[in-house]
């Protein structure tokens, strides 16, 4: 067992460096980590290519797209997978679908859920063979839209994977991830983390940014400076702060691709969330002070507000296993080394 069992992102046999130095080296490794390895892409892929298959047996016609964290790459180990069905229906075919893939063995009924009085009606279960959890929803164009929008942004600056990652794992461990329990949505985590960077006084990141400081000066900003009752975050025309017109939103961020649409009116744990981030920005700046006396460099700074669980691990360990073949290593001399699955899905390149 690995002395960093809850920070498997160390590496035993590296050096980590002082203060924001280490930090910096701990998102690094962090952020390689816990992308998607090529099992766990060709496993994804397989299982859309599955669901895709499905939905054409029903409605030849209809077009099949991913949109979410897959589609954009910002994906932890246990994020699930969105889908959208486009296609010409009367009436959404939410418990067709529903019957069909518990008939065809994807779930059990008892993980099949059909929300069809929300907002977007949608299909969640969990895929029986590799334990993903999935989330169908149907003619839902802008979803697609805004995947698109965030890989234009990734592109754009060039820190912001790494950013967003260790806060989503934050948020996730403290289950303040989920609009739907008054948290924040990953596209609003990400729309606070562009305004961040579009306003920061060192603008975009670039090869000699110090990821640690980028993350201290992130909890800084939203958890003891912002003022979310009075200022809504814009992304648009490069940026800005905007006095609020709607008061009783608890945090108002305007979506760039739907206006009049407030990303935030769910996130009413607002309060929760800000001491969180409050809580992380006195807890690592207290790890990275040179006088603090607790500090070791054997010990994690980055491992004093997340930690990936053993359940994680064991889950990504069993997926390996059981899924190798999926993947297939092409180690012939005449080309380039590449890895393909066997699905015949193009797997979507990790940012």
């Amino acid at each position: 067992m690995s002395k960093f069992r809850d920070c498997p992102w160390r590496k035993p046999d590296y050096h980590y460096g002082d203060g924001v130095i280490g930090l910096h080296e701990e998102i690094e490794h962090f952020y390689q980590y816990i992308l998607p390895t090529p099992c766990e892409h060709a496993v994804r892929n397989e299982l859309v290519k599955r669901i895709e298959n499905l939905i054409h047996d029903l409605w030849p016609q209809a077009l099949v797209e991913i949109f979410g964290s897959f589609r954009t790459g910002l994906l932890l180990p246990n994020s699930d997978i969105d889908i959208v069905a486009l296609g010409l229906w009367e009436k959404l075919p939410l418990r067709t679908l529903e019957s069909e893939l518990i008939a065809r063995g994807f779930a059990n009924s008892s993980t099949m859920f059909v929300v069809d009085k929300a907002q977007v009606p949608i299909i969640k279960f969990t895929d029986r063979a590799t334990k993903i959890k999935v989330d169908i929803s149907f003619n839902m164009q802008n979803g697609v839209q805004s995947a698109e929008l965030i890989k234009f942004l990734k592109s754009e600056y060039k820190g912001l994977a790494k950013l967003v990652m260790v806060l989503k794992q934050f948020l996730l461990q403290r289950g303040l991830n989920e609009v739907f329990s008054g948290g924040i949505s990953s596209y609003s985590l990400i729309m606070m983390c562009i305004s961040f960077l579009q306003l920061h006084s060192r603008h975009l990141c670039n090869e000699k940014t110090n990821f640690g400081v980028l993350l201290l000066e992130f909890f800084e900003l939203y958890g003891l400076r912002f003022n979310y009752s009075q200022i809504e975050i814009s992304i648009e025309n490069g940026g800005g702060y905007f006095m609020r017109d709607n008061l009783r939103s608890p945090l108002c961020i305007p979506d760039p691709l739907q206006p009049g649409n407030d990303l935030g009116r769910g996130s009413s744990r607002i309060v929760a969330i800000r001491q969180a981030f409050q809580y992380a920005y006195r807890v690592l700046s207290q790890a990275v002070n040179p006088l603090d006396d607790s500090f070791s460099s054997n010990r994690s700074i980055l491992g004093r507000i997340i930690h990936i669980s053993d359940e994680v691990m064991d889950y990504r360990a069993w997926l390996h296993q059981t899924f190798k073949h999926l993947v297939i290593i092409d180690n012939r001399p005449s080309r380039p080394y590449r890895i393909s699955s066997k699905s015949h899905i193009a797997a979507y390149p990790a940012p």
